[in-house]
């Protein structure tokens, strides 16, 4: 293969190549046997879960609340707008294609 002198000198110091630029071979890594990992059981996972749980910050009711009103808000809002702009770009499209 023909490599300009950037290439070269980048794969000689990687090890890829030789000094005289011919290509040195190495051994290909294997794969992990993933069936001989241990396996987490499911009571431990469970366990784990529950632990890690513990550790969320859970919001309250009233900031559930609060939050629940905001997207409620926005949802209606961003609705009303999509509902107009369609009303619109139909009402000026069948005035368009009706002339």
């Amino acid at each position: 293969m023909n490599y300009n002198r950037e290439q070269k000198r980048m794969l000689q110091r990687q090890g890829s190549l030789s000094s005289d630029g011919s290509a040195v071979r190495t051994e290909r890594r294997t794969t992990v046997d993933r069936s001989k990992e241990k396996r987490t059981k499911p009571v431990e996972f469970l366990r784990e879960v529950r632990a890690e749980l513990r550790k969320v910050a859970w919001p309250t009711r009233a900031e559930v609340r609060k939050y629940s009103i905001v997207v409620l808000i926005a949802i209606v809002v961003l609705t009303a707008m999509i509902a107009g702009l369609d009303w619109l770009f139909g009402s000026l499209i069948l005035d368009l294609f009706n002339r």
